[in-house]
């Protein structure tokens, strides 16, 4: 019981450091008088970008290198605050590596897109497995498309990892030398900010740790 606490403190720890570091610095909420929208747009014309557009989501802060598009969420689009700043900085260097070509950014945009539709795949073969059991009376059947299933969310989970050298390169070698270099952020706020886009770096790894568990939990589920 010890063991499984701590296996899971590891897997969900990072993802909660990562909400308290973003959550803690969205106050004051109107510490700077430009907008993450603005910070983004302003970011992306110094670099000659001026082709990549800003657009507000619903869907998480990322940046879409089909369409070209920073796209940030309602609190960092509109927010003042530093957690609204970094995270336009950080997504702006992904269009930054983009503009690059630089190739891990290129990798985990293909395999986003052959894991995506897998992965949807895989949770439908998980899901109607017991059911196929049920009706075929196939119990070797109803495992094969289980161990498929979970071997296609793993992949998800491989994405994720993958997606690291990508995300620290944004937040460190992109991101943190123009908001320095622009001095778009209060000389005192940037050792909070280099916490912030290490936040952002890792969101990623939550996810991946997070789709983990869920992976370890159906692998439960199977030895049962």
């Amino acid at each position: 019981m010890i063991l499984a606490l701590v296996l899971i403190g590891l897997i969900v720890g990072p993802g909660l450091w990562v909400q308290a570091v973003m959550k803690r610095h969205r106050y004051p909420v109107n510490r700077y008088a430009k907008t993450g929208g603005q910070v983004a747009r302003e970011l992306l014309d110094s670099q000659g970008l001026r082709d990549v557009v800003t657009e507000l989501t619903d869907r998480g802060d990322h940046y879409d290198p089909v369409a070209k598009a920073v796209r940030l969420s309602a609190d960092n689009f509109n927010g003042r605050s530093l957690t609204a700043l970094a995270v336009a900085a950080h997504e702006v260097g992904h269009a930054l590596q983009d503009a690059h070509a630089f190739p891990p950014l290129r990798w985990r945009t293909r395999l986003v897109q052959w894991v995506h539709p897998i992965e949807r795949v895989g949770a439908g073969m998980m899901m109607v497995s017991p059911f196929s059991a049920m009706f075929t009376h196939s119990r070797v059947l109803a495992i094969l498309m289980f161990l498929v299933g979970m071997a296609t969310l793993a992949s998800g989970v491989l994405v994720h990892f993958v997606t690291l050298p990508t995300e620290l390169d944004a937040s460190f070698r992109r991101a943190l030398p123009m908001v320095e270099r622009r001095r778009v952020l209060l000389q005192e706020d940037l050792p909070q900010a280099r916490k912030l886009l290490t936040a952002a770096a890792l969101t990623y790894v939550a996810a991946a740790l997070q789709s983990l568990l869920n992976v370890a939990r159906w692998w439960a589920i199977l030895r049962r």
